[in-house]
């Protein structure tokens, strides 16, 4: 982060909460807490985090604590999403611990009598001329941190920073190799009792009877807990919770529920729907070319499950009216906020605290196990209780990733150059996170005796990166488009945030159709990529990955190579991908070769896993992954029936990272996933000559695709 000045504005995050004792206390003999409010979802933030306060602080990365958000004590810095955590976190860190340390030199010069400029600081010890010393802990009493942070904290040039920009040990690993409990999943509460929710199989279906005489026999039962159509139970274990759920949903009668689209037509229901339509982004070429023809195409993208390796937990107790829930939500005060309309209680009423989840991805069913959780532990006498979705609740309630359906126009000349570019997406909204309107979001409160109306899915404003519209502005230098955002008004089913939002399938699209031109073209897909852009990072990404991959090999049979290239909203991360992929009996991705340009990154370590992992969960998208239903109901309820890259299918993934510790660093977490799915795509043409426009690419869309050109 550059050095600030007096006049600068405070960090966004920093400014909504400034009390610098919210960010950082020193504790015990010679520890130091930090307390963001970002979470910990798989994607070493904590670590990263830690490595700025220890730089800022002049520290050793072992002494700092990481405090688990919660809003007891935590700063609210609204929800873990989009690959915003260094930007937003890390900037507030690394100013809130400048104006730290300036506070703590400013009482050692005071006690020790000497100038602040002839002070240092190593590990937390603080020194001057003549072996004079002292240190943050033994100052601790007399520096007090309850004061609002200012904009003159000048943070540590880049050339002094020792810890961050080198790459450390996660902090979050050991525990999870070991062994130790550190996901909600695995750390019970004393007293904890169990509990499960009914719900329907038919999509949309109402409770409207339930005989609960059987599941009153199941030995264990502590409670059946009914509001409305919200119906559980309460348990003294686990097994007894699964035998009582199983005694209660035969119980149960539901009503004919709604009908769902035709799967073997989604892109046509998608376009037949009311919409919400918005103009992107337009731009007018400066000289008219004449085209000499449009090239029309069609790409769509499923309904995609989070598919978390752990199905969603939860915990809460009941002390009077006050209730403390322990939860992996990716936004504790969000999540508070839609708990207390729900349950009509001031928000001071209610703590929620961050706990580890295994697997996020997005908005998952984290929040509405939460509300699950609250509403049965009413039931449970001030014990705390714990609930668990089961796998096909997981795969059927909880909110997917919406699907795409994107049509684009290219006009071309006589020479098969690019003279406009009508680029539209029809698709659900994709967020439909707690804590952003009047009425909540959890799954719950459209089931009690009091409902609130299911949330129809929007999208973020393109200032913060867009959703169905995300990256799907080209960064190319064409000379005209227009870009159009068709949002869906009806929403059968339920969709919100999945990690890239709408990039995956804007990336994979626009990718597509420029590999399609190039090759009509005859040039190289990477010479026409580069021909296009004028951002100088862009094409370094590009050129790097090239460059690692050894672009272009000989042609071999059964073999193919393809390019894909984004910037993450525009405005983060720069990724450029080259897959090598196998076509015989299905596709298999050999090897991807990633370069990445983040800005300054922090733990280059850190940025190498999440483009591994995004590469990765990007190819299982590409292969495998997509939500099967019939009219009436989900049937990709298991890992049978909705399939994941196994470990022996994972492709080799190198990583270059291009390090500009002179840019403020953007996050990694979501850069691959577009880059990947759109050069894997290209690599099934360089192999097969065959196009494939609809996601997931497998066998029988192949074979579809070819019949389709021949």
């Amino acid at each position: 982060m550059s050095t600030s000045s007096p006049a600068s504005k405070l960090p966004v995050s920093l400014a909504a909460n400034p009390k610098l004792s919210s960010w950082v206390n020193f504790t015990g003999e010679g520890g130091v807490a930090i307390s963001p409010g970002k979470v910990e979802i798989g994607q070493g933030i904590v670590t990263a985090l830690a490595q700025i306060a220890a730089d800022e602080l002049d520290v050793d990365l072992g002494r700092i604590e990481m405090i688990r958000a919660s809003t007891a004590m935590s700063p609210n810095e609204g929800v873990t999403s989009g690959s915003l955590s260094i930007q937003q976190s890390g900037r507030a860190l690394r100013h809130a611990c400048a104006e730290v340390r300036r506070r703590f030199l400013t009482a050692a010069s005071e006690r020790l009598g000497v100038d602040v400029s002839l002070l240092d600081v190593d590990d937390g010890t603080i020194s001057g001329p003549g072996n004079v010393r002292t240190s943050y802990w033994e100052l601790a009493g007399d520096v007090s941190l309850d004061h609002d942070a200012t904009a003159g904290a000048a943070a540590k040039s880049i050339a002094k920073r020792s810890v961050a920009g080198h790459s450390a040990h996660r902090l979050d690993i050991p525990d999870k190799v070991f062994a130790r409990p550190r996901f909600i999943h695995d750390c019970p509460l004393p007293g904890l009792l169990h509990g499960r929710v009914l719900r329907p199989d038919i999509s949309g279906a109402k409770l409207i009877a339930l005989d609960e005489t059987a599941a009153r026999a199941v030995p264990g039962l502590v409670a059946i807990v009914r509001d409305g159509g919200f119906s559980g139970v309460v348990t003294g274990s686990e097994a007894a919770a699964e035998a009582a759920l199983k005694a209660l949903h035969k119980g149960a009668t539901w009503s004919t529920g709604e009908p769902l689209p035709d799967e073997d037509d989604l892109a046509g229901f998608l376009k037949r729907q009311p919409v919400e339509t918005t103009v992107i982004d337009t731009r007018t070429a400066a000289r008219t070319r004449k085209h000499a023809q449009t090239l029309r195409r069609q790409y769509t993208r499923p309904y995609i499950a989070h598919a978390s390796i752990a199905p969603s937990c939860a915990m809460a107790r009941w002390d009077g009216d006050g209730v403390h829930v322990w939860t992996h939500s990716q936004g504790v005060y969000l999540l508070r906020a839609d708990l207390a309309i729900v349950l009509k209680l001031p928000a001071d009423n209610i703590v929620v605290e961050h706990m580890e989840g295994a697997g996020c991805y997005g908005h998952n069913a984290a929040d509405d196990v939460a509300l699950d959780a609250v509403l049965l532990a009413k039931a449970a006498g001030g014990r705390p209780v714990r609930v668990q979705w089961p796998r096909h609740d997981e795969m059927s309630h909880a909110p997917f990733g919406a699907a795409m359906t994107i049509e684009i126009e290219a006009d071309l000349d006589a020479d098969n150059e690019i003279t406009g570019w009508r680029h539209a997406i029809w698709s659900n909204g994709h967020a439909a996170r707690p804590g952003r309107a009047a009425q909540p979001a959890l799954l719950a409160a459209t089931e009690i005796a009091n409902p609130c109306p299911r949330m129809i899915s929007t999208n973020p404003p393109a200032a913060n990166g867009g959703g169905g519209d995300r990256n799907s502005v080209p960064l190319y230098d064409f000379p005209a488009w227009t870009i159009t955002s068709h949002r869906l008004l009806i929403m059968p089913i339920r969709t919100s945030a999945l990690r890239t939002l709408g990039a995956q399938g804007n990336v994979f699209a626009i990718e597509s159709l420029l590999d399609e031109i190039a090759a009509l073209r005859g040039e190289d897909a990477i010479a026409f990529r580069l021909r296009h852009l004028g951002d100088e990072r862009a094409r370094e990404v590009i050129q790097a990955a090239a460059r690692r991959a050894g672009w272009k090999p000989q042609k071999r049979p059964g073999v193919g190579h393809g390019v894909g290239f984004a910037r993450y909203k525009n405005t983060g991360a720069y990724c450029a991908a080259i897959a090598e992929i196998e076509g015989s009996d299905d596709i298999r991705v050999k090897r991807l070769t990633l370069a990445v340009d983040v800005g300054e990154a922090i733990n280059p370590d850190g940025v190498i896993n999440q483009i591994e992992g995004g590469a990765i969960q990007a190819t299982s998208w590409v292969l495998k992954e997509r939500v099967r239903f019939d009219r009436t109901h989900i049937t990709s309820t298991s890992w049978t029936n909705y399939p994941i890259l196994t470990f022996s299918e994972a492709p080799a993934v190198d990583v270059e990272i291009i390090q500009r510790p002179e840019i403020e660093p953007v996050g990694a977490g979501e850069a691959a996933h577009g880059p990947v799915t759109a050069a894997i795509a290209n690599a099934v043409y360089d192999c097969l000559g065959v196009r494939v426009r609809d996601l997931p690419i497998t066998r029988d869309r192949i074979i579809a695709a070819a019949e389709l050109a021949s």
